[in-house]
């Protein structure tokens, strides 16, 4: 028996979940796959999270020496949840480390478990890093997020509980990926008990360390990781996870922010509960390989991760839903600027509902609007650009645009004449009390700030979209100047989006 299968079936963790979660039908997104869908409950733990399953088990095989000196875990905020509620179960101190940008409703949460909590950094490789020396100094014992393998035994007895649950001619489980912990857990004991099942990982395109590792056949680290789904937004997988990964998953996808927020949606319709982002992965994830795999036959489950979604992000995820259920297109639309030509360009476009209509006098030539349509199906978005654009308009796709769906949609207002040697920048900064305020103390005052957007999504890290005005000559000691400030950015000076409407 593999060593991973025997930790699984001796894990603790029908002391802490006496009954399995359920493995609920997914009746809208069955109608609308073609398949049956089903969804591997984790929201319903005592902490919304399967963190809780790998925190108990782990803590529960300290020996008595170990437990009277306390445990210590650093968390972005659901094995914080985890970690503290077992420990609470089991009498035992607990202190956890948090970053000063974890969510409010994780902390919180936390605190009422009874553990003592820290928030120290802006990242959670920072608070990592202060939990181990804090470990060092105390003498507490550290409970790993992931890369441990009792974490992982823990883990993997959702898998075990997926194969008792589903039917037969189960096909695949779509399994979130951060560090791996939970991927390589379930993949192990599925493989090893039902080698044909497919166990496949799901990650965001924008923090895809599982997936580059893979292809790299060696751990890699992202210099950078996405902020939407922070709770797999981990830059490293684990050193116990990734060969387990490596030998029992069968394929890693990435999907995109949009993807992910329509599959929240998803997630709502079929359950009426708010899948925080990483929580909804894996249904993301389903509904791509459904997509691309429609010939192989079976059921498939999505393991719904976790449900600890912080109420100010969902204006965020209904504005990205329908972009990435493919049923809204976003374009940039040049029109002449003369009487009629709005009725004109509303005409061409038909009975098609609008959904979003933003446009400022650019200059007496033209017009430049920007405009969201709902659309049917996959690829009427583009029907709809070459209709534009044989009737002479110039039309621009701007649905996967970042900075146009993130910030130019709310800012079309033309350009702005005096602005003189304009360069723009998106930046990411920590969203905490005071860090706007201190991000713009960071920029200084050696160059005219000409444009300035910034929006919270209710996410650990803010975005802002600045512009600078900045004679050539001075462009070499921009960059230099913000390679020095120690903020995530990216130039989008040639930007279409902006270019149209900015």
């Amino acid at each position: 028996m593999d060593a991973m299968l025997r930790r699984a079936l001796e894990a603790r963790v029908p002391e802490i979940l006496p009954d399995p979660t359920p493995l609920d039908p997914a009746p809208a997104l069955t109608e609308r796959l073609g398949r049956r869908v089903l969804l591997k409950r984790e929201d319903l733990t005592p902490v919304f999270s399967f963190k809780i399953r790998g925190a108990y088990n782990r803590i529960a095989q300290l020996d008595e020496a170990e437990r009277a000196r306390g445990v210590i875990a650093a968390s972005a905020g659901n094995h914080a949840q985890g970690v503290a509620f077992a420990a609470a179960r089991l009498g035992v101190r607990c202190h956890v480390v948090m970053a000063r940008t974890a969510p409010a409703i994780k902390v919180e949460a936390v605190r009422r478990l009874g553990a003592e909590v820290e928030l120290v950094g802006d990242d959670f490789s920072v608070a990592a890093a202060h939990a181990a020396v804090r470990a060092e100094e105390s003498g507490m014992v550290m409970v790993p997020p992931f890369d441990d393998p009792d974490v992982i035994a823990g883990q993997a007895t959702i898998g075990l509980e997926i194969l008792r649950q589903a039917p037969r001619d189960l096909a695949a489980i779509f399994v979130p990926v951060g560090g791996g912990g939970l991927a390589a857990g379930v993949a192990a004991v599925v493989k090893e008990l039902r080698p044909a099942v497919r166990v496949i990982g799901v990650e965001p395109d924008d923090s895809d360390a599982m997936a580059r590792s893979l292809e790299a056949g060696d751990r890699v680290v992202l210099p950078h990781v996405g902020i939407f789904a922070d709770g797999v937004a981990v830059k490293q997988v684990g050193a116990h996870t990734f060969p387990l990964c490596q030998r029992y998953l069968d394929d890693c996808l990435r999907v995109s922010t949009d993807e992910i927020c329509a599959a929240i949606k998803d997630g709502f319709q079929d359950t009426r509960v708010i899948l925080e982002p990483a929580g909804a992965l894996s249904v993301a994830g389903l509904k791509r390989w459904c997509a691309e795999a429609a010939a192989v036959p079976g059921t498939v489950v999505a393991i719904a991760s976790g449900a600890n979604m912080t109420f100010t992000r969902l204006r965020y995820v209904t504005e990205r839903a329908e972009i990435g259920e493919e049923r809204e297109v976003v374009l940039g639309v040049t029109i002449p600027e003369r009487p009629g030509s709005f009725l004109e360009f509303c005409t061409l476009l038909g009975d098609r509902q609008v959904t979003e209509f933003n446009y400022r006098l650019a200059s007496r030539a033209e017009a430049h609007v920007f405009v969201g349509l709902e659309i049917g199906r996959r690829g009427e978005g583009d029907a709809i650009v070459q209709a534009l654009e044989a009737h002479g308009y110039a039309c621009a796709d701007l649905s996967a645009d970042e900075l146009a769906k993130t910030h130019v949609r709310h800012m079309v207002g033309g350009r702005a004449a005096a602005a003189a040697d304009e360069v723009l920048y998106t930046f990411e900064f920590p969203e905490r009390p005071g860090a706007l305020r201190e991000f713009l103390a960071s920029l200084g005052g050696r160059w005219n700030i000409s444009l300035f957007h910034y929006r919270n999504h209710g996410a650990a890290f803010g975005r802002v979209f600045c512009g600078f005005e900045v004679p050539p000559s001075e462009r070499a000691a921009l960059v230099e100047w913000l390679a020095r400030l120690g903020f995530s950015h990216q130039e989008e000076s040639g930007n279409p989006a902006a270019r149209l409407f900015l």
